[in-house]
């Protein structure tokens, strides 16, 4: 398996990335836009900064929609694939059940998650004309290095309620969700948005 380490939040990294990526295996028919970070620091809402804001949006945001904007364009230059093929292209935004639920400690994260969501919206549209499908994938509360700092906050809520399903979700559900897109099982579908979190989303009285 090979690796090409980038900063997916500046330019010159994305094109490095998609030409030595185009160089090894030629036009890429799948994109999981997985790149993301949490702020260094939460801090409430009124107390935030405009360099974490920067950063944050940079990565879980501007660097995605702007590699999604190069990649499709290459997937757009291929023939399309015949119809009802497994191998139809297919896009995939990681974003987050942080997309709609609100958590004024880490703003910054929302509102990029946010703009990510819409920015799979967008590229759904876009792109389904070309025979290329768009999904959006939503974790919750996942086992990742992102949560392992406040991992102990998140088991008392979850032991109090907060996720239907009883526990901390692991990267393995959100990969296997991925990996079923990916397969070309959903062929008259885009635009979709697939929650993974144990049923947190769902709205409860």
């Amino acid at each position: 398996m090979d690796y090409w380490p980038a900063d997916i939040g500046r330019s010159a990294d994305r094109e490095l990335l998609l030409g030595s990526l185009v160089e090894r295996f030629g036009v890429p028919t799948a994109l999981v836009n997985n790149a993301g970070r949490a702020p260094r620091v939460r801090a409430d809402l009124l107390d935030a900064t405009a360099e974490s804001f920067e950063e944050v949006v940079r990565t879980n945001l501007q660097g995605p929609y702007f590699l999604t904007q190069a990649v499709a364009r290459l997937m757009i230059g291929k023939d399309r694939p015949r119809e009802g093929s497994a191998l139809r292209s297919t896009i995939v935004f990681i974003t987050s059940v942080s997309a709609e639920m609100a958590s004024p400690n880490r703003g910054e994260y929302c509102v990029s998650k946010a703009g990510l969501s819409m920015a799979a919206r967008l590229f759904a549209l876009e792109l389904a004309p070309h025979g290329i499908s768009v999904f959006e994938v939503r974790p919750g509360i996942i086992a990742t290095d992102m949560t392992s700092g406040v991992k102990d906050v998140y088991e008392r809520r979850i032991a109090g309620g907060l996720v239907p399903d009883g526990h901390i979700g692991e990267a393995a559900a959100v990969g296997g969700t991925v990996a079923g897109l990916l397969r070309g099982g959903f062929q008259y579908a885009t635009g979709s948005v697939i929650n993974v979190d144990g049923g947190l989303s769902i709205p409860r009285l």
